[in-house]
C-alpha cells in the first residue's frame, strides 16, 4: 500500500540565527566550541547582544528539520511535528514550513502563548559551528504534538537526538515509536550531537530500546553511545541495535550498512565554509534516495554530495542548481 509521505519527523523547533564569529569570541564569552550548550533565555540574550551586528541569516531549523527540509528538496514528501509560540519566530517557522511543501502539525492560526525556541549557529574561520540553543516552548514538546495518521501514512518515522534532553520529549519518541511499529512503519533516528550522547547517553540507549530500523551518526557519536574506539569496535556495536546504519565520517566520507553488506561512501571534496546542517542534510538525501528507488550505495553517494554542497555555503539549505548538479552524481 502507497503511503502519503516519505518521512514523518519529529524534532525541535528552532529557529537558527546564522552568525559569524572569531576564535577569540569563544574565550572572550567563556563558549564551549564545537559542540551545542543547551542555555537559558538570559544567557543566550546576553550573547545576542554580543553579536548583534554578526546575525547573517534566520530560518527555521533544528536537527530533524534540517533533514525533513533536505528530503523535500530532493522532492521527497515529508511531515514535521513540532511546537512553536505565537511569536515573531514562530511565525516564521510555520511559514518556512509552508513555503517548502512540508506538512507539518502547526496551525498558524493557533499557535501557543510562549516564546519560540532559537539556536545561535556561531561559524568560525575553519568552518566550524557552535551551536548555543535556548529551547522556549519545545522543551515542552509532547505526545500531545504527534499526529498519529501522520506516521501511520509514512514510510519512515524519523527522530532527532536532541529530544532526549527533555522527558515529556523522550516520552513522545517513545509513542511515535510505539505507533510506527504497531503499523509497520520503519523506525529511523539520527544521534544529532557528541554532547546528546555524553551527557544523555541512558535515555539514548533508552530510546534506541531493541533496535531501530535505520541510525544516522558520526564515528564520535558511535563511539560514545558505545563505549568503544575506532571504527570497527564501532560499526560492530551499532549493528547490534540498527538493522541499517550510516556512520559519517566528515571529509572522509561515510560507512553505509544495508543490513547485509558495508559501502564505503567517498567524499566529494570542497572547499567548507559552513558545516552547519552537514550530517541533517546527509540523513535527508539519503532518506530521499532510498525512498525513490536507489540503493542505499547509491543513495550514500548522493548525500555525500549533498552535505558536500552544504558545507561549501553559509546555512543548511540548498537551491534547485544545487539538488540538479547533485541528481546529475547518479547519472
Amino acid at each position: 500500500m502507497s503511503k502519503k509521505y516519505d518521512v514523518c519527523a519529529i524534532g525541535n523547533a528552532l529557529v537558527d540565527y546564522e552568525i559569524e564569529v572569531k576564535d577569540q569570541f569563544f574565550a572572550e564569552n567563556e563558549v564551549e566550541k564545537g559542540l551545542m550548550t543547551l542555555v537559558d533565555e538570559e544567557r543566550q540574550s546576553v550573547l545576542l547582544k554580543e553579536v548583534a551586528g554578526a546575525v547573517k541569516k534566520k530560518q527555521g531549523g533544528g536537527s530533524a528539520a534540517n533533514t525533513i527540509f533536505g528530503l523535500a528538496e530532493f522532492g521527497g514528501k515529508g511531515y514535521y511535528t513540532c511546537k512553536v509560540a505565537d511569536d515573531e519566530d514562530g511565525t516564521l517557522y510555520t511559514s518556512d514550513l509552508e513555503n517548502a511543501g512540508i506538512d507539518t502539525n502547526l496551525d498558524p492560526q493557533n499557535l501557543n502563548k510562549g516564546t519560540t525556541g532559537k539556536c545561535l549557529v556561531m561559524v568560525t574561520p575553519d568552518a566550524e559551528r557552535t551551536m548555543n540553543t535556548f529551547l522556549g516552548i519545545t522543551t515542552d514538546f509532547s505526545k500531545n504534538e504527534l499526529n498519529e495518521e501522520a506516521i501511520k501514512n509514512s514510510k519512515y518515522l524519523f527522530m532527532e537526538g536532541f529530544l532526549v534532553s527533555s522527558p515529556t520529549s523522550l516520552e513522545a519518541m517513545k509513542e511515535a515509536k510505539r505507533i510506527a511499529k504497531e503499523n509497520g512503519v520503519k523506525v529511523s533516528m539520527t544521534f544529532s550531537d557528541p554532547s546528546m550522547v555524553k551527557y544523555f547517553n541512558d535515555q539514548m540507549k533508552d530510546i534506541v530500546g531493541d533496535g531501530v530500523d535505520l541510525l544516522f551518526c558520526n564515528i564520535e557519536e558511535a563511539e560514545l553511545f558505545a563505549g568503544v574506539e575506532g571504527m570497527d569496535a564501532a560499526k560492530k556495536a551499532i549493528s547490534k541495535v540498527a538493522k541499517e546504519f550510516v556512520i559519517t565520517k566528515g571529509k572522509d566520507g561515510a560507512l553505509v550498512y544495508d543490513g547485509a553488506a558495508y559501502h564505503e561512501i567517498q567524499p566529494f571534496p570542497t572547499k567548507a565554509v559552513d558545516a552547519t546542517g552537514a550530517g541533517d542534510m546527509f540523513a535527508g538525501a539519503f532518506l530521499y534516495g532510498i525512498n525513490n528507488g536507489h540503493s542505499h550505495a547509491e543513495a550514500g553517494k548522493l548525500a555525500s554530495a549533498a552535505s558536500s554542497a552544504v558545507v561549501s555555503k553559509y546555512g543548511p539549505r540548498l537551491n534547485k542548481n544545487h539538488i540538479q548538479s547533485i541528481l546529475d552524481t547518479l547519472k
